[in-house]
């Protein structure tokens, strides 16, 4: 298949998630297969029905913030500028040594559900508490989705476009997809994207509660939570954190001579028009999606080596993804590796597309595709290798990576491997 200097291309990445800060952690992480969801520690879990969430720790907004600007981000800001950070470095890029044009050529397209809810929340809690002398001047700022962009172009000084994408659970494979458009059609050289979520607080917890839509059958074992294509299966885990990347045309990067992760081939969307919260039962737009990111990388489906998958752990959703997945790969469905990373990490929302980037990434440079954790309870409904508890040794060279979102959202990104790099150290 003939490269286009125009294809875009992942040369850095960047991580902040529920095994700790830094890429090599997630990847040693999800490689060994570990489930790091836990009792929830950022909110009081008095009142909730479900107390098991995927948190990011080690974090602390002082080691990029003075104080006072460390009190007026939320907390999703300094989780997606450490992964910015690490990604831009991981690239060969420094932004203190960028010339003003530089910094206009290097845009920021990333995704999120949620943005500044955190914050939202605490202002909101004086004003009702009759406290509204207390409330930030920066209530309304720091709350939107959208300042996510502009915080991180305003830590680097990254002067293109600055813009999120917010189409919850698919937000950042969304963004992903634009970016890899925008370089493709040549309105980009190089994008930082990916997606960042930080919204586990009392109010979305609660709210899951009431739409039951999260486990409650493990709070004393956390850790067995999230357990995607399992019989027992009662809910998703909340999560959080940050996957970010550094993509560029094919050409930039081979100009530069910087090491490549993986290329960005197609990207699919669409929407079954159906229920706020439920997928249609039959797959069909699901499967529509992955379908319109394979024709739009050219790719026969029989050459696929691997899938992400959504794999929220609720009950309809994996039960229809399997169908969908079934739909676009027919009986070869069987004989391809899945896995859900949210098995190990729990549902970082809006940020989930990426961190199935980041997994892809991992089986096509390395060869390892990273398993399903907590796969006990097999259910004939949904019936594919879902790579059970261990990490499967296979060469990968063409990667699908699937996501869902409440609204009926659909979004598939098909990944091939370019240099093989080692990202476990």
């Amino acid at each position: 298949m003939s490269l286009d200097p125009r294809t875009p291309v992942i040369t850095g990445i960047g991580i902040a998630s529920p095994f700790g800060l830094g890429k090599a952690s997630f990847f040693q992480g999800i490689t060994e297969g570990r489930s790091v969801t836990s009792a929830v520690t950022l909110v009081p879990s008095e009142g909730l029905k479900s107390r098991a969430v995927g948190e990011v720790k080690g974090l602390d907004p002082l080691s990029l913030y003075e104080p006072k600007e460390a009190a007026r981000v939320p907390r999703i800001v300094p989780m997606a500028v450490w992964a910015c950070g690490e990604a831009l470095a991981d690239a060969g890029i420094d932004p203190k040594a960028l010339t003003l044009e530089q910094s206009r050529e290097i845009q920021v397209i990333v995704g999120s559900g949620a943005g500044g809810v955190d914050f939202a929340e605490r202002q909101y809690e004086l004003y009702f508490k009759g406290e509204g002398r207390r409330v930030t001047p920066y209530a309304i700022s720091s709350s939107f989705v959208g300042m996510l962009s502009s915080e991180i172009s305003i830590y680097y000084k990254l002067r293109g476009a600055a813009h999120v994408v917010t189409t919850g659970c698919t937000s950042s494979t969304d963004a992903i997809g634009y970016a890899a458009r925008a370089i493709r059609h040549g309105d980009a050289e190089i994008v930082v994207t990916g997606g960042a979520e930080a919204c586990i607080t009392h109010g979305i917890l609660a709210g899951f509660d009431r739409m039951q839509v999260t486990s409650t059958a493990f709070n004393d074992s956390p850790e067995r939570a999230s357990r995607p294509f399992n019989a027992d299966r009662d809910g998703f885990v909340l999560g959080e954190g940050s996957w970010i990347f550094v993509m560029e045309s094919y050409a930039r990067a081979k100009a530069r001579g910087a090491k490549m992760y993986g290329f960005v081939r197609g990207y699919g969307s669409t929407c079954d028009a159906f229920h706020r919260v439920l997928m249609t039962p039959d797959g069909v737009e699901s499967s529509r999606a992955i379908q319109l990111a394979l024709d739009a990388a050219k790719l026969d489906p029989a050459l696929v080596d691997y899938v992400n998958l959504h794999g929220t752990s609720t009950q309809s959703n994996d039960k229809t993804e399997t169908l969908a997945v079934k739909k676009v790969f027919g009986q070869r469905a069987y004989d391809i590796p899945m896995s859900a990373t949210k098995s190990m990490i729990g549902h970082p929302q809006g940020a989930c597309g990426s961190a199935g980037v980041a997994a892809s990434l991992l089986a096509l440079n390395q060869g390892v595709i990273h398993p399903t954790a907590n796969y006990e309870v097999p259910d004939p409904d949904c019936d594919l290798n879902y790579v059970p508890n261990k990490a499967l040794r296979k060469p990968v060279k063409w990667a699908v990576a699937n996501c869902i979102a409440f609204g009926s959202k659909n979004s598939a990104l098909v990944l091939e491997r370019a240099d093989s790099l080692p990202l476990i150290k």
